[in-house]
């Protein structure tokens, strides 16, 4: 095989995300004459962003005063918020909404959509951006730094054999590599674990987020009202709840999330998301309509605790990569634009990562984590102490001299003699999708099936032995995409990966109770492709 091409520039990007283009833009603005370059894996930016979202505009308003005059394409001033208790039957109390989830002076946006128009914001600064670039690989220098990435090969066969349309992966060199990859990206997890970046911190642990874009009835959607609910068709074992955002042209977001620390072998989230859209508070809204896209992404749920060491020689983590959503508030945009804009600054100044992780503790970033970094695990006991222990955290803003330590998601789930499930009443459904298939379909992803299979098993023999008896495979359960089956081979049961049908949300890398399953990067270009989500 030839050397590779080689690219060199003073700054390479991994991620097209809200933090990477943010920290780009900064960046460019205080250094003109530097070259900096975005890779990303989807097919073009915002393929593979997927997010809530209502947006807090200060990271926007620092990073391209005047915005406003030339918004996003889609951008809805938050009216009003309703929080609600949903119950079996149909029943629903309406909650007291908590201060961090006012929203007045906020915006309901399509991230997909923004991070395509910050895109060319970045374009516009002679930032070169380069969609559906994979990086595969870490590239490091003689002293054992970061030096930049490699990106994936193309036109590999399943066989690992180049195909007649292959192409070699380049290499890019830069002195500074800023990896934004968004949760759980394969190339965080190598360097967290190369460089013990998580020796001092908590276990990260996540969430499973689910959304739909729906076209309703005319006069159904009310343009900026957020509406939040907990309670069913969750049991009070499991945290979660939904959100439902309403947007221009009669168009409605509509989502569900639930922590990955579930014990419950046999839940499948994906279901429960269904279900929470036949209650009559939400099936009411939808009736009538079609759905226009879907997908699903993990989410980081650590905040504080799970925060890892920041920096290494040569590279830098931020936003998601680094774990800096904000979960009571539901928010992670304004995070990771700060903490992008951030990056830029300390590298505009100094030249160098060093330094850089004291101070991002030092900042707004982590100081509005630790304010509420109790309330996310005080619901490891159950729903309702959760909801007392939060009360209390947010009265007190964090204050009270404990940290309540984070656990590991892989870990909490029950083998299947040891958890008998609650009934939860679900309900009989008719709304579309019919099924995880027919999701896969809306969120419009595609693979070459004759690529190698991202979705690595590093004991495959787990598969068909221990994890049948144990847990009864729940990768078949908890993935969204229904990307795992099992499927009978000569009289015997087998492991089939549905590797086409991937969305990316690594919930499977996260939830797998054996740590087997390793999700790494497929071609640059593979994947969902959202449309204003």
């Amino acid at each position: 095989m030839s050397e590779r091409e080689i690219m060199e520039y003073d700054v390479i990007v991994v991620g097209a995300g809200p933090a990477g283009l943010s920290c780009a833009i900064r960046l460019k603005q205080k250094k003109p004459d530097l070259m900096i370059a975005v890779i990303e894996k989807g097919a073009e930016v915002g393929a593979h962003i997927l997010s809530g979202a209502v947006i807090e505009p200060g990271p926007l308003d620092e990073l391209l005063p005047g915005w406003k005059d030339n918004p996003p394409p889609v951008c809805i001033p938050v009216e009003r918020d309703e929080i609600w208790l949903l119950k079996a039957g149909g029943k629903k109390t309406r909650l007291p909404t908590p201060p961090q989830q006012k929203n007045h002076g906020n915006y309901i946006v399509s991230l997909g959509a923004m991070c395509a128009w910050l895109a060319e914001k970045a374009e516009a600064l002679e930032i070169d951006i380069f969609p559906g670039y994979a990086a595969a690989d870490i590239r490091y220098t003689q002293d054992g730094a970061v030096g930049g990435v490699i990106v994936g090969d193309m036109g590999v066969g399943r066989d690992g054999q180049a195909k007649d349309t292959y192409m070699q992966g380049i290499e890019i060199h830069a002195p500074l590599t800023v990896i934004s990859e968004g949760v759980r990206g394969h190339l965080a997890k190598r360097l967290i674990s190369k460089f013990g970046l998580a020796g001092d911190s908590d276990p990260q642990t996540y969430g499973i987020g689910m959304k739909e874009l729906w076209r309703v009835q005319p006069g159904k959607a009310q343009p900026g009202l957020v509406q939040h609910t907990t309670g069913w068709p969750l049991d009070s074992k499991i945290y979660g709840g939904s959100f439902i955002y309403h947007l221009d042209k009669d168009r409605i977001a509509i989502g569900f999330v639930c922590g990955l620390d579930y014990e419950d072998p046999e839940f499948v989230p994906f279901e429960a998301f269904q279900q929470m859209k036949h209650h009559p508070l939400v099936k009411d809204l939808l009736e009538g309509g079609e759905i226009l896209s879907s997908g699903a992404r993990a989410i980081s749920e650590g905040g504080f605790q799970s925060l890892p060491k920041t920096e290494m020689p040569g590279a830098l983590l931020i936003g998601d990569s680094a774990g800096t959503l904000n979960v009571p508030k539901i928010k992670g945009v304004h995070q990771a634009m700060r903490c992008g804009i951030l990056a830029a600054d300390h590298l505009a100044g100094n030249g160098a990562p060093e330094g850089f992780d004291a101070r991002l503790r030092e900042s707004e970033v982590v100081k509005e984590l630790h304010k509420v970094r109790n309330i996310r695990p005080a619901f490891y006991k159950g729903f309702w102490r959760g909801f007392i222990r939060a009360a209390i955290e947010t009265v007190t803003m964090g204050k009270l001299p404990v940290t309540l330590p984070v656990h590991a998601d892989d870990k909490a789930l029950k083998k299947i003699s040891e958890y008998t499930a609650p009934d939860r009443q679900w309900v009989d459904r008719d709304l579309p999708p019919r099924d995880r298939l027919a999701s896969v379909y809306f969120a419009t992803t595609e693979h070459d099936e004759d690529q190698p299979v991202h979705l690595q098993i590093l004991e495959p023999d787990i598969c068909t032995t221990r994890c049948v008896s144990e847990y009864n495979n729940p990768c078949t359960r908890f993935c969204p995409a229904q990307v795992y089956e099992m499927v009978e081979e000569d009289g015997q049961m087998a492991l089939q990966i549905n590797a086409a049908n991937c969305v990316h949300c690594k919930t499977c890398d996260i939830k797998d109770p054996y740590q087997v399953i390793n999700w790494v990067t497929p071609e640059g270009g593979c994947g969902p492709t959202y449309q204003n989500m």
